[in-house]
Order: structure tokens, then C-alpha cells, then sequence
């Protein structure tokens, strides 16, 4: 025991860099929608899985991501497949879409623009975006708040014992959220208070990580969506946002990423009195995964 609390005593490097190797990655988003009654009105559960090959094996200037398969599953229902994004691949741009010109995050946005599945059948504006908004999530978490910041700020190579707690770098920062033709310009989350914690040392596959927990703080929400040809509709609303991330200690990857989140929202057509009121829970898991894990069927973790 006294050897352990010496070793836990000890500073941790999170500064590490990450280890150039391909890494399969299963994401799972689950959407609880809640009226003011108490009870459920209707889940979706997104299903993403993800390869990564790194620049340092690739040869390109930028990290490259493949997404083998996109599965949803509304309610109780068979999880439906979207073909149009079987090996939809891009290269991950920090800058783009924030500073440099381009997509967030270079995550093109004309693929997600008339999306179907598998039976043709196109999927509503609100499902559009959240399918999107999956690949954003990810890299939210696998490339923002788990590596070192590289152009000034507090981020995770700031924590070094188990209690430490940093503002990170996005703290009250404004990000846009349009997408295509479905999103229109002037539609932008913005962040609260976001900290990081390093809560201690945890062990996922075997692997010895780090825990670093996040908190977004009090988050605003304001969207203008293109709902019909002819109809335009505007949603607004707050969020907090929290979970953990284990990160390996030897590797430098995250292995494990969990969120829970609130969201309260009121909508309406441009040009209407009348508004619409929502409440919305939902949960995340990311996990890192072998190849053979990767190429089976998707099914929820």
C-alpha cells in the first residue's frame, strides 16, 4: 500500500505525445427525449465506428479518419445503416472552421446534406444534424480535451496531480454549428466554464490511465434550421455537459470516454408566436477497440 500511494504521488505527464499507430474506435450516442410530464417520448441511439490513421503512417500533412459504419436506431426499432457513410473518410483540421477557413473540424458537410437509410427512406433536419454532429463529438473529445494544447491555454498537459482543476483553453470560447443547407450561418454553441480534473488513476484494457473529468459549465445554444423549402425555423436553448476520459498513460490515446447531458430548448417557425418546448438527455460512450472488435457488427456497447 505505501508503494502505491508513493506512485500515485507522483506527478503525471499528460504532455505525452500519442503513439503513431492505427486506432479503431465505437461511439455510441443516445438520445432520451422527456416531456414536462416526467415521461419519455421517444430514443435514438447513434452507432459510429471510426479508423484513424495517423499522418506519422500515412505520409499526409493531417491525420486521416474512415468511418466503416453508421448505424441509428429510433426507439425500440431495428438499427437502420447509412450507406452513404460507409468509408466516408476526411482529414482532422484543428484549426478549420475556427480560424482557418473551411468545415469544422475539415468534416465535410455536403455528405450529410440528403442523408437515407438503408431503405431510401431521408431523414428529418434534427437527425441530419445530430448524425453529423456525431463525428464533431468525437472529436471533441479524442482530439480537444484529451491532448496537450499546441497554441497557448491550459489544457490536460496542466494537470499533474490527482484534485488539480484548470479552466481549459475553450472555456467561454463561440463555435458555429451549420451545417450545408440544413443549419444556416449564425447558428453557434457556446461554451460555458469548461474545466478539467484529474480525478486519480483507473485501469481500462488492461491499460493503466488517467482519469481527467470534464465539466462545460452553463453552455447556450442558438440554431436557425431550414425545415421545408419554403420554412425556416429557429431553436435556442442551455446545456451542461460532463463525464471522463481515461487516458492511456502509456500510449498518450484516450481508451474510454463517457458524457451525460442536459439540454433545454424552445423552438418556433420564423415568423410565428407560438413555441415549442423541449428536454433532452443524453449519454455517450467512446471506447477504443481492436481491429476484430471493429469489423463485427455494429451493436451497442
Amino acid at each position: 500500500m505505501e508503494g502505491l500511494l508513493r506512485d500515485l504521488g507522483a506527478p503525471l505527464d499528460l504532455s505525452i505525445a500519442r503513439k503513431p499507430e492505427t486506432q479503431y474506435f465505437h461511439m455510441q450516442t443516445e438520445f432520451i427525449h422527456i416531456g414536462f410530464d416526467g415521461k419519455r417520448t421517444g430514443v435514438e441511439t447513434y452507432l459510429l465506428r471510426l479508423i484513424c490513421t495517423p499522418s506519422a503512417l500515412s505520409g499526409k500533412k493531417l491525420d486521416e479518419y474512415t468511418c466503416s459504419q453508421f448505424g441509428l436506431q429510433l426507439n425500440s426499432e431495428n438499427a437502420e445503416t447509412i450507406p452513404a457513410l460507409k468509408q466516408f473518410t476526411y482529414q482532422f483540421n484543428l484549426m478549420s472552421g475556427v480560424i482557418d477557413k473551411g468545415p469544422v473540424f475539415g468534416i465535410p458537410h455536403e455528405p450529410f446534406d440528403n442523408l437515407t437509410d438503408s431503405k431510401g427512406n431521408k431523414f428529418p433536419s434534427e437527425i441530419r444534424y445530430a448524425i453529423y454532429n456525431n463525428f464533431i463529438d468525437f472529436h471533441s473529445f479524442n482530439d480537444i480535451f484529451s491532448v496537450p494544447m499546441k497554441f497557448g491555454g491550459k489544457g490536460i498537459q496542466d494537470l499533474k496531480f490527482p484534485g488539480d482543476i484548470v479552466v481549459h483553453a475553450s472555456a467561454f470560447t463561440e463555435a458555429p454549428v451549420t451545417l450545408g443547407k440544413t443549419i444556416k450561418p449564425g447558428s453557434v454553441f457556446h461554451n460555458g466554464k469548461v474545466t478539467l480534473e484529474l480525478k486519480g488513476i483507473s485501469v481500462v484494457d488492461r491499460a493503466t490511465c488517467a482519469i481527467v473529468g470534464y465539466d462545460s459549465g452553463e453552455s447556450t445554444l442558438k440554431m436557425f434550421i431550414q425545415v421545408g423549402e419554403n420554412l425556416e425555423a429557429w431553436m435556442e436553448g442551455g446545456s451542461e455537459y460532463r463525464g471522463d476520459i481515461y487516458i492511456d498513460l502509456d500510449s498518450g490515446w484516450a481508451r474510454k470516454v463517457t458524457l451525460d447531458e442536459n439540454v433545454i430548448t424552445q423552438a418556433g417557425a420564423i415568423g410565428s408566436a407560438s413555441k415549442t418546448f423541449g428536454y433532452t438527455i443524453r449519454h455517450i460512450l467512446l471506447r477504443l477497440i481492436n481491429k476484430e472488435e471493429f469489423e463485427k457488427p455494429l451493436v451497442i456497447l
